[in-house]
C-alpha cells in the first residue's frame, strides 16, 4: 500500500485539528468562560489555519504550474 504525501499530510492535519479543538474545548470546560482569554481563541484559530496551509499551498502551486506550463498529466 502506497501512502502519498498529500494523503499523509491530510491525516496529520486532521489529527492536529482534532488535537487543537479538543485542547480548546477542554480548557473551556475545565476553566469556564472567565478563564478563556481572547488570545487563546486567536492562537487556536491560527493553529487550525497553520495545520491546513501546506497542502492547500501545494495544490495552488500545482494549479499555477499547470496554467503556466500546461497540463502534462494525460
Amino acid at each position: 500500500m502506497d501512502i502519498k504525501g498529500k494523503d499523509a499530510s491530510l491525516l496529520g492535519q486532521i489529527i492536529a485539528a482534532v488535537w487543537v479543538a479538543g485542547w480548546s474545548a477542554g480548557k473551556f470546560i475545565s476553566g469556564g468562560l472567565q478563564n478563556v482569554s481572547i488570545s487563546d481563541i486567536i492562537f487556536s484559530g491560527c493553529g487550525e489555519a497553520a495545520c491546513f496551509t501546506p497542502v492547500y499551498f501545494s495544490i495552488i502551486m500545482d494549479k499555477i504550474k499547470d496554467i503556466r506550463f500546461g497540463d502534462t498529466k494525460q
